[in-house]
């Protein structure tokens, strides 16, 4: 059937008809770009009479790539399969086992997953005796990738090395690619790199590819690095039949290499290029498009383009000013619970932040409010392996004895104590019946063990003990432990974005052990039942009451405390700077079930993982100064102009509703922070915007804040003159500016022993704060189902956990 190209608007149309010499298409967001390549194609087949084997699309993903051959069999059936649909990284390969031999390899070559090649990266630097202490395996890697990407080869690499690491990187480089073609395989770099070799060293087969693509088309051409342009313009450059899509607005991968001068001088490559501009958008309401047009307008190196509907204004954007970052997670999930009332999906509704560290206060609101929720592109806060390697580390301290906390970190960060060395301990373990950290002292005394290893054995060891005997304020007992394992310096030392963002994870986690301890008071411990403490932990140990540390897949700790207690014993109370109730408390508050019953969830996720995704309903969080922009790239104007990208990208993720949501003072990454509000908050013209918030949502309540934490959700606390202020409690009404700076002290909550020791049962009412008045239906263990009678829905909820009180 013949393609319907009256269908189309305009600009789109005006693409499609456009078939011969360069053409520049730039897309803006949701303006229906698959859909002009796909008929741009079908147009070609159907009314051009191409051949489809002479046309040849290029995609980013492999997602992508089998959106557009699923469109195309449904516009040309199945001439479509005679065409190359397929990633830069695909194409690659297929060139590659055409003519391998050229290059000395042959077609049977094997390509490297990410794992083989960090073997043998780390398998080269045994060899060439680099220290990884010194020059970390993902430092080296990172620039050799980028040296790749480049199309710099080992020698040339090798004369521009300037630093030390440069230096050290220069011998792995030529070293991993003599190990390379020695195992007749490559690495995902290497595919771009040789493919782009192969095309510029055989004039045969580059004049064979581009005779056979008459036709080139490349999606989003604003995320290419130096060699898929390279290769792109080689290929092109007989016919000059190529057309680019992206949307040079939408460049947010600098960091991965990408290169947004590619698309905004594709005019200077091809002079008589033509461009056409998809400015109309299909998605989101007309204030959404104009606040995404006002920001992105104040970038200087973009091409101009506005993105319209014929679609209605719909609501203004919601700014939420919040006290703290608890304040903007609990307002987070109180609207998602009125959008879900005014019937909305959950799977409709995302939140997006800057830096995956934000998203441990936004889980832990939603978990309290019963929001189901799922992480895209990321882990879950208390899943990532550093919060496990810190977990691990804690529970070891607290409990020796648990050995498969001790295999996950005895060679966290690398110590020199290898896979032989652990099985070594292991068996030691097992034949003289005893703990893996007691072997592993056995060990440092054998003499048929390599001297450095038992010295690396005895630091491990010795650390181990030596946080046993840390007592006093948790958080310095905590940094200490987290300091001394080296886990933070080594990360620094490989200087690379993710070892930056793991860093930034784990100082956030020290902002949990404040939680623990603003929510935990020692005083309490007087009204505890006899097992709580570390002290009463070890005397139950010593007689034998204590069940067992259960351990959860990957070496999960949970503590399964086992002294018997009868129904009317006092409420076990955690007392604030014992390590092992801390590590029971994270563990009971992290396994929540976090679907819901119908499989729906909130989407989670960076800004960076949204891209190419929409949402009816989007909530952006974190929107401060330092933290979006983010700090990093203050300092130069391509770094803000980057920023601002990603704020665009967040923006046009959102269909008919969007919230923007920033903290008068933040506990992020361990520290308090006041930052000024975003800088893209205040280029949306205020029109726009409406502002709510410091207190104007008005904390009433009954009592919530009594329960879970108990020092009230907007009080987390700021820094002020050495010692812990805190802002007023969210029972005593709206907190403005003056009272929160002038007001020191603690905020005592006198409703506290009480609520600590509430039991709840089936039939009893209760109040939450943010669903109202509800009926408890079922008791599971530690779990509440209630029905609230304000939604009818009914929750399930953690005990010790939910902002809830019993009523009467």
């Amino acid at each position: 059937m013949p393609i319907d190209i009256d269908s189309l608007n305009p600009a789109q149309k005006e693409a499609v008809l456009c078939t011969e010499g360069p053409l520049l298409v730039l897309a803006g967001a949701g303006s229906g770009k698959t859909r002009v390549l796909t008929y741009r194609i079908a147009n070609l087949i159907e009314n051009k009479d191409v051949a489809p084997w002479r046309i040849l699309a290029i995609t980013f993903t492999n997602k992508a790539a089998a959106e557009m051959r699923e469109r195309l069999g449904a516009l040309v059936g199945p001439a479509a399969r005679g065409m190359w649909v397929s990633t830069f990284h695909s194409m690659c390969v297929r060139m590659l086992r055409a003519d391998a031999e050229r290059l000395g390899f042959t077609k049977a070559f094997t390509i490297y997953a990410d794992d083989d090649s960090k073997r043998l990266f780390k398998d080269i630097m045994a060899e060439l005796d680099i220290d990884p202490k010194r020059y970390p395996v993902n430092a080296l890697r990172n620039r050799i990738s980028t040296a790749k990407n480049e199309l710099i080869v080992p020698g040339d690499f090798e004369a521009q090395a300037a630093d030390p690491i440069a230096k050290v990187a220069a011998r792995v480089y030529t070293r991993l690619q003599e190990r390379l073609r020695a195992a007749n395989a490559f690495d995902f770099d290497d595919l771009l790199l040789y493919a782009y070799l192969l095309l510029k060293n055989h004039p045969d087969v580059l004049e064979a590819y581009q005779d056979r693509f008459r036709y080139l088309m490349v999606d989003e051409y604003q995320d290419t690095n130096h060699a898929q342009y390279s290769i792109t313009t080689l290929l092109a450059a007989k016919h000059k039949n190529i057309m680019v899509v992206g949307d040079d607005d939408q460049s947010i991968y600098s960091w991965r290499g990408a290169d947004i001068r590619n698309i905004l001088e594709f005019e200077n490559d091809y002079p008589e290029a033509h461009t056409v501009k998809l400015e109309q958008n299909y998605r989101s309401v007309g204030n959404i498009l104009a606040a995404a047009n006002a920001v992105i307008a104040n970038n200087q190196h973009r091409k101009a383009k506005k993105l319209f509907t014929s679609e209605g204004d719909g609501d203004k954007i919601s700014v939420y000013m919040a006290s703290d970052e608890r304040d903007e997670g609990r307002w987070i999930a109180g609207e998602i619970e009125k959008r879900k009332a005014e019937g909305f999906s959950y799977n409709q509704i995302a939140v997006f932040y800057r830096t995956n560290a934000q998203s441990r206060m936004i889980e832990d609101m939603l978990v309290r409010a019963g929001v189901p929720y799922r992480i895209v592109g990321g882990t879950r806060f208390f899943d990532r392996a550093e919060i496990r390697d810190v977990m691990a580390y804690l529970t070891l301290v607290v409990n020796p004895a648990d050995d498969m906390a001790a295999k996950r970190v005895i060679n966290v960060p690398r110590r020199g104590i290898g896979k032989t060395t652990i099985e070594l301990i292991d068996r030691e373990a097992r034949e003289n019946r005893m703990t893996f950290m007691e072997a592993a002292e056995l060990v440092i005394g054998d003499e048929s063990v390599r001297l450095a290893t038992r010295k690396a054995l005895g630091e491990f060891v010795g650390l181990i003990k030596d946080a046993g005997t840390y007592g006093g304020d948790l958080r310095k007992v905590v940094e200490a432990i987290i300091d001394k394992s080296g886990l933070i310096s080594a990360l620094i030392a490989e200087d690379t974005d993710e070892a930056r963002g793991r860093v930034e994870n784990i100082q956030e986690f020290l902002g949990v052990v404040d939680e623990y301890t603003d929510t935990h008071d020692e005083s309490d411990a007087e009204y505890a039942a006899p097992t709580a403490g570390g002290q009463a932990l070890a005397e139950a140990n010593d007689a034998g009451a204590l069940e067992a540390v259960v351990l959860g897949e990957g070496g999960d700790v949970q503590l399964s405390i086992g002294v018997g207690q009868d129904e009317d014993a006092p409420v076990r109370v955690l007392s604030a700077n014992s390590l092992a109730d801390f590590i029971e408390w994270v563990t009971l508050r992290t396994d929540l079930d976090t679907m819901s019953d119908d499989g729906t969830a909130v989407t989670l996720m960076t800004v960076h993982s949204s891209k190419g995704l929409e949402f009816d309903c989007v909530f952006v969080g974190g929107m401060e100064e330092t933290l979006f922009p983010h700090m990093n790239s203050t300092s130069d104007p391509s770094g803000i102009e980057e920023e601002r990208r990603l704020a665009y990208v967040a923006i046009t993720r959102a269909r008919k509703k969007l919230y923007l949501t920033c903290a008068y003072a933040r506990q992020i990454f361990g520290q308090t922070q006041a930052n000024p509000t975003s800088r893209f908050i205040a280029e949306i013209p205020s029109e726009l915007r409406q502002t709510t918030g410091l207190g104007s949502s008005g904390f009433e309540g009954t009592g919530w804040e009594k329960r879970g934490s108990r020092k009230g959700i907007a009080g987390s606390g700021t820094e002020a003159g050495g010692g812990r202020v805190f802002g007023q409690s969210s029972a005593s009404g709206p907190s403005s500016r003056a009272t929160r700076s002038s007001y020191s002290g603690f905020v005592r909550d006198t409703g506290k022993k009480a609520a600590a020791s509430m039991s709840f049962g089936v039939g009893d009412t209760v109040d939450h704060k943010t669903f109202g008045r509800g009926k408890v239906v079922k008791v599971d263990g530690d779990t509440l189902h209630i029905r609230f009678a304000k939604t009818g829905a009914t929750k399930k909820l953690l005990k010790d956990y939910a902002p809830i009180v019993k009523i009467g």
